[in-house]
């Protein structure tokens, strides 16, 4: 099946092409470097199928033209679907299908690494002893034993937190409406309960309307004062404005970001020698308790392996069977 590949990178083709050949290399590989908008979708034109990331666009008018395209699959290499109109879709008799885990450890361990770096200021002594300043003012943390960490999102990576945590020998707490089955080291309870307990909150959740902007001015107030928030699930679960007043304030005491509710025109691209134009992400940056990384916390070859793997298997099971392995539904 001829399958056109969006917002593609050199590592996209590794994983993909290695996946393809893997599985006997049952389709052809059509890649594309740009995002998936209203302006590259007749790119896809003739396609049966195409493959998209977390920040391409696939809104009505975007599947409207791919449908006009004849193409009748869009396969998503990623777990969340926030960023496809499913009603349109259906409408248009387009299939979606996901990845709905790959490695679970991967964003885990990237958390509990944010965690780590804003706690003990690693980033900081790094760049000050490679410029041979060894003082230690400034660099306090605190010991993770006895703390309370609050996981929002009992998925498989806030169990992966959860078991983590609970061996640097933290009170684990948990909140979600529907949790994964299987055991998890927390004790789950109320979500005003949990901000107001935890030392440090980090956000597993999927973005949904419900859970949009869940961390917000109501949010806060209800947190300690000098909480650290965690954030490696998706931007828009935080209103990034109140993040600012929070931390103005000092009730947001550390902040760490592998991911942001405008990232679409930043992440995944070198802008090194640009002027950000995103003011608030730059007044974000003004802040030293605060750590963003590039949505990199997935980045790891036994994740992109799985991702590949699994988006094979979606395309595979779609042109055999009529229907994917991990279809995505309203």
């Amino acid at each position: 099946m001829d399958v056109v590949v969006f917002s593609t990178k050199s590592y996209d083709r590794t994983f993909l092409d290695e996946a393809n050949a893997r599985a006997g290399a049952p389709h052809t590989m059509r890649y594309i470097e740009a995002r998936l908008t209203a302006e590259s979708a007749p790119l896809a034109g003739g396609a049966p199928a195409v493959c998209a990331f977390v920040n391409d666009v696939l809104d009505r008018p975007v599947l409207e033209t791919l449908a006009a395209g004849r193409t009748r699959m869009v396969a998503l290499r990623s777990a969340g679907f926030n960023n496809v109109d499913l009603k349109a879709a259906s409408d248009l008799g387009i299939a979606v299908a996901r990845v709905p885990a790959y490695s679970p450890d991967s964003v885990a361990e990237h958390t509990v690494g944010l965690i780590l770096t804003l706690n003990r200021k690693i980033h900081k002594a790094y760049a000050r002893v490679r410029e041979g300043n060894f003082a230690l003012e400034g660099l306090l943390g605190f010991d993770l034993k006895g703390r309370t960490v609050g996981i929002v999102g009992a998925g498989k990576i806030g169990i992966a937190v959860a078991r983590i945590l609970s061996g640097f020998g933290c009170r684990v707490l948990a909140y979600d409406p529907a949790p994964a089955t299987g055991p998890m080291s927390a004790e789950f309870v109320a979500l005003d309960r949990l901000f107001a307990e935890s030392d440090i909150v980090s956000l597993h959740c999927p973005l949904t309307p419900a859970t949009h902007h869940l961390i917000d001015e109501a949010a806060l107030a209800h947190m300690k004062r000098g909480v650290m928030l965690i954030n490696t699930g998706r931007g828009a679960l935080v209103d990034t404005r109140a993040l600012i007043e929070g931390l103005k304030s000092g009730v947001i005491g550390y902040l760490g970001l592998d991911v942001y509710e405008e990232e679409s025109d930043l992440f995944f691209e070198n802008l090194s020698d640009q002027i950000l134009r995103d003011d608030v992400f730059a007044r974000l940056l003004t802040f030293p308790n605060v750590l963003i990384t590039g949505h990199q916390a997935f980045f790891t070859a036994e994740a992109l392996t799985a991702i590949a793997s699994t988006t094979i298997d979606n395309l595979s099971a779609f042109e055999n069977e009529g229907v994917a392995r991990y279809p995505v539904t309203l």
